[in-house]
């Protein structure tokens, strides 16, 4: 089993990170902020105008450390990584899999059926927790559409109807995003899903967080071995990580979806963290980019117990459970390759 390790979050604009031994030292206004040994950590990620130097990335090269570059408000720039870990066999397998319609259908069925199902529990946990609320009705109805998605889903071998079947889930279960928030409701409406950029507080933190998953999802991949870039329901585009989003499929509603949920009904954002540019994109300030990333960090180390392998793991390494999963059913060794599934 992996270890979890920290992912270490820079926020502070102007920062230059730098190699101290084997040691990640973050400076800022010529003031040494931190020192973190290069084995606790799994990952680095660099929000805006960080910088790194050469020596730094080569000792995380050294250690599979990956270093990510986003922008303020989390749009990926660029990563460093060190050498590919891993098979040959397993990554040719997995590119001949992903040049196969037939076989791309069949795992994609599985991703989607998995997002569909988990979304869907994330809509039963607020009828059980609130049986008698006025939106009771709404939120049953969509339900029972997401339980006819499942089925269709789950039967489908067709990547364009499995795509067809997973966007009219998504929309059904987003017309229903705005019944879960119950508090603070005047700053934190949610209408519909936009990105690229978020125009409203609610898709600015969805979209924060899913860049979060993603990075998670690729590392995960890059450990056992995979390559991120070939995925199987996400087709090939160069520069997109097809693979490591197939992977957060799983993640959105149980991860995602609720992090972004508790943090609003549970008052920990405020809109004043939030400001809208000239061009409408919604930005959040560095205090509450910092919220989120440690409500991040904490959700991770929350424990579950993993449904396929019945064994505790933390939830963190969902990730890389998931990723080493894939990697068995690529190799053989599962007959399926078995989605998280929520329950």
């Amino acid at each position: 089993m992996k270890r979890l390790l920290n992912t270490l979050f820079v926020t502070t604009q102007g920062a230059y990170l730098s190699k101290n031994g084997d040691t990640v030292e973050v400076f800022a206004e010529h003031q040494s902020l931190l020192r973190v040994p290069i084995h606790t950590l799994g990952g680095i990620v660099c929000f805006g105008n960080v910088t790194a130097s050469p020596f730094l990335m080569g000792l995380c090269g050294d250690n599979n450390v990956t270093v990510s570059f986003l922008t303020e408000n989390g749009k990926f720039l660029a990563r460093v990584h060190g050498r590919v870990n891993g098979n040959i066999l397993l990554r040719k397998e997995q590119f001949r899999r992903s040049d196969c319609l037939k076989s791309s259908a069949r795992i994609a069925s599985a991703v989607v059926t998995a997002k569909i199902a988990n979304s869907r529990v994330v809509l039963q946990r607020v009828l059980r927790d609130k049986p008698d609320h006025d939106f009771h009705a709404d939120v049953n109805i969509a339900v029972g559409h997401l339980g006819g998605s499942i089925e269709q889903a789950s039967k489908c071998m067709d990547l364009d109807e499995i795509r067809g079947i997973e966007g009219q889930a998504a929309d059904i279960y987003f017309s229903c995003f705005d019944h879960l928030i119950t508090t603070n409701k005047n700053d934190f409406s949610f209408c519909s899903r936009n990105r690229r950029p978020p125009l409203d507080n609610v898709n600015a933190l969805l979209s924060f967080i899913y860049t979060l998953l993603v990075h998670d999802c690729q590392s995960a991949l890059e450990a056992v071995g995979l390559d991120p870039a070939a995925g199987f329901l996400h087709r090939d585009r160069p520069g997109r990580p097809s693979l490591a989003l197939d992977l957060m499929e799983e993640f959105r509603g149980y991860l995602a979806d609720r992090l972004v949920l508790s943090l609003i009904n549970r008052q920990q954002v405020q809109a004043k963290g939030f400001t809208k540019t000239e061009s409408g994109a919604v930005m959040m300030d560095d205090e509450t980019r910092k919220t989120v990333l440690v409500a991040w960090q904490q959700r991770k180390r929350d424990e579950i117990t993993h449904p396929f392998l019945q064994e505790k793991i933390d939830i963190g390494l969902l990730p890389h459970v998931q990723a080493m999963l894939m990697a068995r059913f690529l190799r053989g060794e599962l007959e399926g390759y078995p989605p998280f599934l929520w329950r």
